[in-house]
Order: C-alpha cells, then structure tokens, then sequence
C-alpha cells in the first residue's frame, strides 16, 4: 500500500497531528515534535505522550507510517566544536522526544560546511554526530534527507548520503528520506521516463532501495540543476505530475510515508486524492 500523506502541524500539542491527518485523508504523516524553530522546548510531558499514543490508535496510524522532521536550527557538520555540540545536544532531544512518543524514525537535513571546511570534511563531522547520537538514545533511526544543495548545504547528491552512510556504525540505524524538489535541482532528471528510470538507477547503485524509509512528495519552482529549494504543488511546477504518477505505480515506494511538503495546505486533501488516482492508472 501507498502511504501518502502531508507534513501537519501540532498546534494545540502533539496529539492533534495524528488528528490533523486523518482529517485530509492521510494514510501517513509528518510533523515537529516541538516548534522548528527554537533550540529548546519544554520536555514532552506524561499526558502529552499519552494523549498522542491514543490519537495514534484512533486515527489508525503505526510508528512507521510518521516521518517526524527535526528542527531547522541543527547543523551537525558545523565546522565550529562549540556551535556543533549545540546542534548535537538539540538532535539528541529530538530523537529522545522520537522515542518518548513512540516513533522509531527522525528526519533530519544532514549540515552545512559554511564555506569554512571542505565538504568531505564536513561529511565525516556529521556522521560522526549521528554515531554520537545514536549512542545517546535507543530505538530511533536517523533518516537522512537529500538537501537542494542550496548554498554550503551538503547531502545534495546520492554520493554525500552514501559517504554518510558508510561512516555510521549501526547500520540499523540509519536510512534515506528522497525529496523530489530537492532531487530535482540538485541535477537528477525525474520527469520523463527514461531521465526517472537513470535516476532510480543512480540512487539503487549509490544508496540502495533497502535505505529508504520516506520521501518527500514536492513538485518545484526552481528548474533541473538550479540547486535552489522552493517547493510547489503537485502538477504547478517545473516537475508536473509525471513523476508523482511514476513513483505511485511503483513497488519500490511501497509502506513507506509519502509526504506532502507542498505549498498551500489547503490543497492537502486534493493532491492526496490526485496522487491515489494514479494507483490506478
């Protein structure tokens, strides 16, 4: 089964994510664990926790159907040690805020070298901050997404997730979250059939399908290559909805959540219906 859904908010707590994606039709979901934009948030509490496991079972949703994304703020290659730490102690608080809630996955931008060291360098520095996470708190898996490499922003081609990769100890532990927009302007060709097939191709050689846990579902404004992240709707940007169609009809992005980054929420419940339309196509 397809598991689409879109990136929700939790205003009011939590436990209103689960409820906020039932309400557009979503059969998985993202969300903040805390406001993405802060360093600190007050510890989950008790009843936070349990009102979300109970809004989980409600609305019917598992652990692997969410795609919880960690905050905009943490840099884990920063080349500064004390700037560093701090972006490590925060990503250490959201896995920990991951697993309080019971989600077995956290979605993170990898870092940035600023410009400051060189990007191999950087690499190394944040699968090294991901090894030092994981050994803090047990049961998450740190799910690397690929990034538009917009600026001194690494993680842009399928060779910098792999470098990651190979550098963190427990395999288990780590895996791959694909965002078409960022793909896209980072260089690989997605919408005809030949430039998708080359470029599920490149990711199974260099990755691998057995590394991906999610993807983010985005059509874009910025052109192939122009290394800019502005996402779209789905059928409104430079991608169209030719691979959307491709990636609903194929077994690879099955039980895995699908989610809606896109820009006018309101549309949510209309791009989830299109792209279940194209199951049957």
């Amino acid at each position: 089964m397809k598991r689409v859904g879109a990136h929700v908010s939790i205003a009011g707590g939590v436990a209103n994510a689960p409820r906020n994606a039932r309400a557009i039709g979503a059969r998985a979901f993202g969300m903040f664990t805390k406001n993405q934009r802060q360093w600190r948030a007050k510890p989950l509490a008790g009843a936070e926790i349990d009102a979300f496991a109970l809004a989980m079972h409600e609305a019917g949703y598992a652990p692997q159907h969410v795609l919880p994304h960690d905050g905009y703020l943490i840099n884990l290659g920063h080349p500064d040690p004390a700037l560093r730490q701090q972006s490590l102690d925060a990503f250490i608080d959201e896995l920990e805020r991951c697993r309080l809630l019971g989600l077995d996955r956290l979605n993170f931008h990898p870092g940035s070298h600023l410009r400051q060291i060189a990007p191999d360098a950087c690499l190394d520095l944040i699968a090294d901050s991901v090894n030092r996470a994981l050994d803090k708190v047990a049961g998450v898996t740190a799910v690397i997404e690929n990034t538009a490499g917009q600026g001194s922003n690494l993680g842009y081609s399928f060779e910098q997730l792999a470098h990651i990769i190979h550098r963190v100890e427990d395999k288990s532990r780590v895996g791959v979250c694909l965002d078409t927009c960022h793909a896209f302007v980072a260089g690989y060709e997605l919408r005809d059939p030949d430039g998708f097939a080359a470029t599920m191709a490149a990711f199974e050689a260099v990755v691998g399908f057995g590394w991906l846990k999610g993807m983010h579902l985005n059509d874009s404004k910025p052109g192939l290559g122009e290394r800019v992240d502005r996402h779209h709707s789905i059928g409104h940007g430079k991608l169209g909805v030719e691979p959307f169609l491709r990636i609903m009809s194929d077994p690879r992005f099955e039980e895995i959540p699908l989610i809606l980054e896109t820009i006018d929420e309101t549309l949510w419940p209309e791009e989830i219906r299109l792209l279940y339309s194209f199951t049957t196509v």
